[in-house]
């Protein structure tokens, strides 16, 4: 897969240390796909690591993305006023290491209006660190 070249600031409001993701690398009407690298200034960051639970906001990022390239807020817009619920995650290690190249993967399993369910699936190389079920929902003006 390839860098998509999409502003991604332009699509979630994340900034400095919360902007986990670094590329956009696939993107249609029911999924996503961005590429990070895990980075010493990441929060929950232990001086050679970061804790699995940061997997939960991969992948509420890369829903973001999803949600607001297709409404069109990469175009100018944006959008705010979410909320993200767990409804369900996984992690298989205990440990997620300093530079590993994680990509994070998301389908919309149902949408009505400002709601969406979306499953997200994290893996570095061959290995799935972690599956998580998430629901968003936006304002009206988001």
């Amino acid at each position: 897969m390839n860098n998509l070249h999409l502003d991604i600031e332009k699509l979630i409001p994340h900034r400095g240390r919360m902007k986990l993701i670094d590329n956009v690398l696939d993107i249609n009407a029911d999924t996503a796909v961005t590429s990070s690298l895990v980075s010493d200034q990441w929060p929950l960051f232990n001086g050679s690591s970061v804790d699995p639970i940061i997997l939960i906001e991969l992948v509420a990022q890369t829903a973001g993305v999803h949600i607001s390239w297709k409404k069109g807020y990469d175009k100018g817009g944006g959008g705010t006023g979410w909320i993200v619920g767990i409804k369900s995650a996984d992690f298989f290690l205990y440990r997620i290491p300093l530079f590993a190249p994680l990509i994070t993967a998301v389908t919309n399993l149902y949408s009505a209006e400002n709601y969406n369910v979306l499953e997200g699936k994290v893996t570095s190389g061959e290995d799935i660190l972690g599956r998580i079920l998430i629901q968003v929902f936006r304002s009206a003006a988001g």
